[in-house]
């Protein structure tokens, strides 16, 4: 992201201005909450999208930046059409994705099957289970960059290597095998929040990503 606003470089290239009195209210409270702008603009453009579509008839919307070190709370969960912050915490990143130069960073995403990398894009929260995890919470991606999700059990869990203490400890977060884990002491109530039919937008300023996304070329 430029210092201007701008994200992307070639192909694909959004600026957006952002003032208390003209943004979106969900838009406000992602970034009185710490998300960049230029997120906080993208992830409800996608919302506003998908619920265009008919794809979600629910306000709440979880936004991960993945540009942001595991070390921040990079996980957010808004209502949007009141503009209100429910929820902020660590959520972790594949290990596929991690940076090889620095643990707390995520470079590299795809769709693929054994990649254990993160996926990007707008996904949709379903049903709950318990498995190996304890509870966790399946999605389905919604567009080409994340539609294997299902299939991949790419799911929201909770995990001891997402705990604050896990952070204070290493300096940086575990990693998952692609799932969007967060603190174990906090997954119940997390899950809560955003189980049955919310939509969840992974970020990163991927060109590729940015550039084809349905969500966000209309």
């Amino acid at each position: 992201m430029r210092a201007d606003g701008t994200v992307g470089a070639g192909a694909f290239s959004a600026t957006f201005t952002f003032t208390t009195a003209g943004a979106d209210a969900g838009e406000r409270a992602l970034v009185q909450a710490g998300a960049s702008p230029t997120v906080a603009a993208l992830a409800v453009q996608a919302y506003r999208s998908a619920r265009g579509q008919g794809l979600s008839d629910s306000p709440v919307l979880s936004v991960i930046d993945f540009s942001r070190p595991s070390t921040e709370e990079r996980l957010w969960i808004v209502d949007v059409e009141v503009g209100a912050l429910l929820d902020r915490d660590h959520v972790t990143h594949g290990s596929g994705s991690n940076d090889p130069n620095d643990p707390r960073m995520a470079s590299t995403f795809s769709n693929t099957p054994e990649s254990h990398q993160s996926s990007l894009g707008l996904s949709l929260t379903a049903e709950t289970y318990q498995g190996s995890n304890g509870l966790s919470l399946r999605l389905d991606g919604l567009e080409p960059s994340n539609d294997n999700v299902r299939a991949r059990a790419i799911v929201m869990h909770g995990a001891d290597y997402a705990e604050d203490a896990f952070v204070a400890r290493y300096g940086y977060l575990g990693r998952s095998q692609g799932c969007p884990a967060v603190a174990q002491s906090r997954v119940v109530a997390l899950i809560d929040l955003v189980k049955h039919g919310t939509l969840l937008f992974s970020y990163f300023p991927d060109d590729a990503w940015l550039s084809s996304s349905p969500f966000l070329t209309q």
